[in-house]
């Protein structure tokens, strides 16, 4: 850029003086009224700014050319609160606009965002020289910038962190009800079972053949034991369970099923009647649960 001095003779009136008058004070034209214009800020805005980030600020100063240039001399600075300028670099150019030739320059400003929050940028201040021997003042207008603090993952880890472990803790408890409603549901279903059979088993004291009688009790106990202890009902052996101590009280009633499987014999009603009620107790049956 040619560093000539702005010529404004033919804006300001001269005056004739001599070495005793002095000469009147020259009122000097507006930077619109040569046609200058300044321009701050990037195109499109201040995008958001990360604290500790430095970012450019472009200043531009552009007029028509008309045979002349201008010497455009930076008079202030970006410092501000929160923010510091760090460097400043500077552009000519030249372009045609609407048929005219229009020169610019462009001061870029590196600056520092030290702070957090809606923070200024202040209005940067140029002055021209001129023939006048007063310069020409000026001043851009002021911008806002947006500065966030920086992101920080570790929150956002931990929280997705507690979130699935609180899903999955939730889903856990849910499946664990659930599977704990399905076994009191199939141990409610499996004792149902055992009492319909029982009362079959009672009305039946009478009028079935004995043996036959009390080996369908015998399967009513094993499948009660297999219930009880986690088996099925075909691994039960209620003779091998007496003796290990783990079925107490039952050593009468496993004799009546052995009589039965190795001979047998006729019985009375009242007798396949108190081994029933024997029975009851042992698989802890109330026979006021029968009708439910």
């Amino acid at each position: 850029m040619e560093n000539d001095s702005l010529n404004v003779e033919n804006v300001a009136d001269s005056a004739v003086t001599d070495s005793v008058v002095a000469a009147p004070e020259i009122e000097m034209p507006t930077p619109e009224q040569l046609g200058i214009s300044i321009s701050a800020g990037p195109q499109g805005g201040m995008p958001a700014v990360t604290v500790g980030d430095t970012f450019e600020f472009p200043v531009t100063v552009s007029w028509g050319v008309q045979g002349s240039a201008l010497l455009v001399v930076p008079t202030g600075t970006a410092n501000a609160k929160g923010l510091t300028q760090v460097g400043m670099s500077q552009e000519s150019a030249r372009s045609v606009k609407d048929g005219k030739e229009v020169a610019s320059i462009t001061f870029t400003y590196k600056i520092l965002a030290a702070d957090t929050g809606n923070l200024h940028i202040p209005a940067m201040r140029f002055e021209i020289p001129t023939q006048m021997g007063q310069p020409l003042d000026l001043r851009s207008e002021s911008v806002d910038v947006r500065v966030n603090e920086p992101f920080n993952p570790l929150p956002l880890a931990v929280g997705l962190i507690v979130a699935l472990c609180v899903l999955l803790a939730g889903l856990w408890r849910v499946k664990r009800r659930s599977a704990a409603r399905e076994a009191v549901a199939a141990k409610n279903a499996a004792e149902d079972a055992l009492r319909e059979r029982m009362m079959v088993l009672k009305q039946r004291v009478n009028t079935a053949d004995s043996r036959e009688w009390l080996l369908e009790l015998e399967s009513i106990c094993k499948d009660y034991v297999a219930e009880k202890f986690g088996m099925t009902a075909s691994a039960v052996n209620l003779d091998a369970l007496v003796k290990d101590g783990k079925l107490e009280g039952w050593e009468s009633l496993i004799e009546e099923f052995a009589h039965a499987r190795y001979g047998g014999g006729k019985r009375d009603g009242f007798e396949n009647r108190e081994t029933w009620k024997g029975a009851m107790t042992l698989m802890a049956i109330s026979e006021d649960d029968m009708g439910r």
